[in-house]
């Protein structure tokens, strides 16, 4: 029986509990002999990341023949700070030797399965290391010392798996490196450099050194480099292929593609089946890797334009699109021969697939190993989940800078319906980055509130990855501007269209996405409330105290300073204090190294002295984003809670929060 109630109101068994735990963070994962391991985050403690391995092969432990084991037990949790958002903590050796990054120390440690770890790098609480990947006997990693009276340093390191421990430095010299790469015959270094006040998405190189005194345990470096690319864009992931060829990704065209490279005299890079997609993203962490090469010349690669795929390259160039449930944040984390595992968030939520790339006739074969639309979610419900997912529509709305991409979530729930006549309440949600994208899947939170009679439109604002180097661009010394225009365009044109209820449209985001949604409150009238999650309310404030990754990120987004002063002062929503008008819920992190608390308290404090309504939460023990299970329930729920007070409707099983 279909219940007729007020959009907003409907009972829905996807709860926030349920939410927490359905869409766990995957951090890595690597085929180890015959056995898949991979990096998960577990909410229910603490958020800490740990490594699990499965002996019996895809959705092994879902019919009985065993459950994954944790490898990594608490309370040891593998997570690096290096550029403070980290990445690539964790790495398998051949043999089946785990090695990471400890959270608490930053020091690389090496556990055998059943052992106990041991440090593999000295006690230096100005160390950190980062994006492990290792090449046969040889780990490589990045290493940054943050001291204090000078700028932080940053190298690209071999670290010795014997006994002895030993981190030698194989290239330094610029602000930034990532993504090394030996090649097969040991004797050459790949990686990828940038300096200040570039970003990877700005300009970076890929650079090739040989390697002197090979397998020397002291003073093995790079003996001088090239610069195989331009410099002029942002090249990423070098991969070799044999001991004389590159591939890598780059895009001279405006959009990521792969190139191939002889490192012959005088050759010329080559593209490899170009597309007008991007294969290549946002470096925001280590670890990143959008393609792999398979057995028999093939590549697997993953293409963006708008929502992400997986495709198989032959060695004719011919693409071949794999059928992956997930079309969202696809990351490919290892190869061998034939296989490939593959993270990435589909309509059931997260998960990790393998992938067979034979010559059966049917084409690959997709096989889930753990997350995505499992049994185990529905348990944790009562009922088929799936049936609760809203469907994604790829929209794209007229604005004042051009075209603004968007994907709309209706509000969807089998067992109830609105009155006739109804327009639904919408939540815009804003990606951080703001260099970042929405792929268009609707993960456990959007589903939480489209269950409930809320629609969801997730903006790509200019700015974002996935559309374009020119998309991407439209952004520069405009932030605070077009991205605020654009999803007040957006949020403008789905009200015309007769989508939404143009009276209750709230905007939500976090980090740069919570500077928009305050830019978008005091400088459109198009919101009726706002969510910030952890928001810059002050660009001045946001260049003195941004660690040294992102210290000059606000160069190309704003303007350099002191010269921008005047811009940076414009832009910032706590200057315009006064044109508050709807009600605020302002969430933060106590231990937030990226955007301090202070951000947050600073609009609390304008919202007060304007008498404004709004809540403001500090949760202790959270940094740059949440990852307890505690605080992702009582933030969910207090935003459902603020949206049915501010939008006047009931919100069953949700207690009413209290505003000032």
């Amino acid at each position: 029986m279909v219940a007729v109630l007020p959009y907003g109101s409907w009972p829905s068994p996807l709860t926030a509990q349920w939410a927490a735990a359905a869409s766990p963070r995957y951090e890595g994962a690597a085929f180890v002999g015959d056995e898949l391991w991979w990096g998960q985050s577990l909410p229910a403690e603490g958020g800490r990341t740990t490594v699990l391995r499965n002996r019996g092969g895809a959705r092994a432990h879902e019919d009985g023949s065993g459950s994954p084991e944790v490898l990594l037990p608490a309370p040891w949790s593998a997570r690096s700070s290096v550029h403070e958002y980290g990445g690539g903590a964790w790495a398998a050796t051949p043999d089946g030797r785990l090695v990471f990054v400890e959270k608490t120390d930053q020091r690389v440690w090496l556990l055998i399965p059943g052992g106990e770890p041991r440090a593999l790098t000295p006690h230096a609480p100005d160390a950190r290391y980062g994006g492990l990947r290792v090449q046969g006997d040889v780990l490589l990693a990045v290493q940054e010392i943050i001291g204090d009276g000078h700028a932080p340093r940053r190298a690209i390191v071999r670290i010795g798996l014997g006994d002895e421990a030993s981190v030698t430095t194989l290239v330094s010299g610029s602000d930034f490196v990532a993504q090394p790469a030996l090649s097969p015959d040991g004797s050459r270094l790949a990686w990828v450099a940038w300096n200040h006040p570039d970003m990877p998405w700005d300009r970076t190189e890929v650079r090739v050194g040989a390697l002197s005194e090979p397998g020397a345990r002291e003073g093995e470096r790079v003996a001088g480099w090239v610069a195989v690319t331009s410099g002029a864009t942002s090249a990423l992931q070098p991969t070799w292929y044999g001991d004389e060829e590159l591939i890598y990704i780059d895009e001279p065209t405006g959009r990521w593609n792969l190139w191939r490279h002889r490192l012959d005299a005088g050759a010329r890079p080559a593209p490899i089946a170009p597309a007008d997609a991007d294969t290549g993203g946002g470096l925001w962490v280590l670890g990143l890797r959008w393609y792999a090469s398979l057995s028999g010349g093939r590549i697997a690669a993953i293409r963006t334009e708008g929502s992400d795929e997986l495709v198989i390259v032959d060695k004719t160039g011919r693409v071949e699109r794999v059928d992956l449930p997930a079309t969202s944040r696809l990351v490919i984390e290892d190869a061998c021969d034939d296989r490939l595992l593959v993270s990435g968030a589909g309509p059931g939520g997260a998960g990790l697939w393998l992938v067979t790339v034979g010559e059966q006739e049917a084409g690959p074969i997709v096989a889930a190993v753990t997350g995505g639309d499992s049994p185990a979610a529905d348990a944790t419900t009562g009922v088929r989940t799936s049936e609760w997912m809203p469907r994604s529509r790829s929209v794209t709305f007229a604005g004042r800078h051009g075209d603004v991409h968007a994907f709309d979530f209706a509000p969807m729930n089998p067992d109830a319906a609105p009155p006739e006549g109804e327009r639904p309440p919408y939540v815009v949600f804003v990606h951080g980055g703001p260099t970042a994208h929405a792929a268009g899947v609707a993960d456990a939170k959007t589903a939480f509130f489209t269950s409930r009679g809320i629609g969801v439109l997730d903006v790509n604002y200019g700015g974002s990855t996935g559309y374009g180097r020119a998309y991407r661009e439209r952004l520069r010394g405009q932030w605070g501007v077009v991205d605020v225009d654009d999803v007040a365009s957006a949020a403008s044109g789905l009200a015309a269209r007769g989508l939404a209820d143009p009276a209750r449209i709230a905007i939500e985001g976090g980090s740069a996405g919570g500077w928009t949604v305050l830019g978008a409150l005091v400088n459109t009238d198009v919101f009726a409330a706002g969510i910030s999650r952890y928001g810059v309310g002050d660009a001045r404030a946001l260049a003195d105290e941004s660690p040294d990754f992102e210290s000059r990120y606000l160069d190309g987004l704003i303007g350099p300073l002191p010269e921008a002063e005047a811009l940076y002062l414009e832009r910032s929503p706590l200057s315009h204090a006064e044109r508050f008008r709807v009600p605020v819920l302002l969430l933060q992190g106590s231990d937030d190294a990226v955007v301090a608390p202070a951000q947050s308290e600073a609009i609390r404090d304008a919202l007060a002295a304007r008498g404004i309504p709004h809540a403001y939460v500090l949760y202790e023990g959270e940094g740059h984003g949440f990852r307890r299970a505690e605080t992702i329930v009582h933030a969910l729920e207090s935003e459902l809670a603020f949206l049915g007070q501010v939008f006047g409707f009931e919100t069953p099983g949700v207690s009413p929060l209290t505003l000032s």
